[in-house]
Formats: structure tokens, C-alpha cells, sequence
């Protein structure tokens, strides 16, 4: 196969998938898409892990280095982005204090930040 007929196969594969993914993830109901982000997480820390390896092989050229520092990185940010999200939408179910009882705590907390600094004992004269 000419390098050529075997770059086009390949870029066609990509844009197929491209078009795939954004069908695939349009169609996924908002009460899915956080639960399905999470997944992807597992899926991204081996893209990296691959990415990594691209870029420090021993063979390289300068275009394999380049492409291989971005999936590293592009690898990263979604990654951190996925657990982001998944912490904000457990954050969701947590249960919450009414408003009173949180200016209460936020109240209390204050004075008695205000009191640690004070050494206890009898009062001075």
C-alpha cells in the first residue's frame, strides 16, 4: 500500500469516527451524559498512557513528537475535565442544610474562630 492510499484510509477512518462520536454523544440524554463522561475517564487514562509511549519511543521524528505531546495533552484535559464534572454532579446528591441553619453555622463558625485564638481559663480581672 502507497503511503499515500494508506494516509487517506486513515483520515477517512477519523472523520467517520468524528461524525460517529458527535451522533453517538448528541443523542445521550442530559441524565447520562455526567455517568457516561466518568466511564470515559477510564478510557482517557489509556490514551494517555498510549500517548505517552508515541511520544517516547526511540525512533522518533519531530511530527511524532509533536503529535504524540498533544494527545498527552488534549489525553489530560479531559481527563481532569471528566472528574470535574463527575465531582459537580455528585455535589448534586449530596444532601444540603436549609438556608437559616447554614447562616446559623456560618455564624457560629465565625465566633468560635474568634475564641480559638483565646486561651481558656478564668476570667482576668
Amino acid at each position: 500500500m502507497s503511503h499515500g492510499l494508506l494516509l487517506s484510509f486513515e483520515v477517512t477512518i477519523l472523520v467517520l469516527a468524528v461524525f460517529l462520536g458527535f451522533e453517538v454523544i448528541s443523542k445521550v440524554p442530559t441524565l447520562l451524559h455526567t455517568p457516561l463522561m466518568s466511564g470515559t475517564n477510564a478510557i482517557h487514562g489509556i490514551v494517555i498512557v498510549g500517548a505517552m509511549l508515541v511520544a517516547g519511543l526511540g525512533h522518533k521524528d519531530t511530527l511524532t513528537t509533536v503529535v504524540g505531546l498533544v494527545a498527552v495533552v488534549l489525553a489530560s484535559a479531559n481527563v481532569v475535565g471528566g472528574f470535574v464534572v463527575t465531582d459537580r454532579m455528585l455535589e448534586m446528591f449530596r444532601k444540603r442544610e436549609s438556608p437559616a441553619a447554614e447562616r446559623a453555622a456560618a455564624q457560629d463558625g465565625g465566633a468560635r474562630g474568634e475564641n480559638k485564638n483565646k486561651q481558656e481559663g478564668p476570667p482576668s480581672r
